[in-house]
């Protein structure tokens, strides 16, 4: 399993409550492994925490410059059955961030990520769902005019951009059904009460996605075409 640990974004808040007991938890595990972006910063951000100090020696450094080496080997970890932890130096991993790539393997590879609480739901879909997002598209609720939203998801059909859409739970099937008749070979994302003990994640060709009748708060994210 892959767990993304958002951070402040300065070195004065504490960090996240839930995130401080997961990571004292985990230090605990010998088969944990903590990967950080940079040394320095992590480690004073780490002791400022609380957190034990000899761990420090063993944090995995993972950015930009070690993320096509690392990535695999984090990888082979999961599968045989570790549990890794990343953090950025602040805010939110795997958003506009080298986590990114790991995500996106995970993906691939049929391993479970998950996030501790982060309040942004559209980013928190977009570093969970692991797609390229370099530059994405918002698209928010779509119309419920029925002639409106069919041109609007006709028009959202030609955008090769990553797209962000929302709306009710209500109409969480509705909105797969529309996105299957228009693109159905589209790469799909779908977070499903994220951050809630009945999280689900979903990434498939839009075709292949068969949901139950639901109604669970989600975010869908069309990936984009290169």
């Amino acid at each position: 399993m892959l767990t993304l640990i958002p951070t402040p974004i300065d070195e004065i808040h504490p960090l996240e409550s839930s995130a401080l007991n997961l990571l004292k938890n985990a230090i605990k595990n010998a088969r944990s492994i903590i990967c950080v972006e940079e040394a320095k910063i992590a480690r004073r951000r780490w002791i400022r925490w609380g957190l034990d100090r000899e761990y420090i020696e063993h944090f995995k450094l993972y950015n930009e410059h070690t993320r096509d080496e690392l990535a695999p080997e984090l990888i082979k970890y999961m599968i045989k059955g570790y549990h890794v932890y990343l953090m950025s130096d602040c805010g939110l991993p795997a958003f506009c961030d080298p986590g990114k790539m790991l995500v996106d393997l995970c993906h691939k590879n049929k391993i479970k990520v998950s996030a501790t609480p982060f309040y942004n739901s559209p980013a928190l879909a977009l570093a969970l769902s692991g797609f390229d997002h370099e530059k994405f598209n918002f698209e928010g609720f779509i119309s419920t005019d029925k002639i409106k939203r069919k041109e609007e998801l006709n028009k959202i059909s030609k955008n090769k951009q990553t797209t962000i859409l929302m709306d009710t739970p209500y109409r969480l099937n509705k909105l797969l059904g529309e996105i299957k008749e228009i693109m159905p070979e589209r790469d799909v994302f779908i977070g499903m009460d994220l951050n809630k003990d009945s999280e689900l994640l979903i990434r498939d060709k839009a075709k292949n996605i068969n949901l139950e009748k639901t109604k669970q708060e989600f975010i869908m994210i069309l990936g984009c075409i290169k």
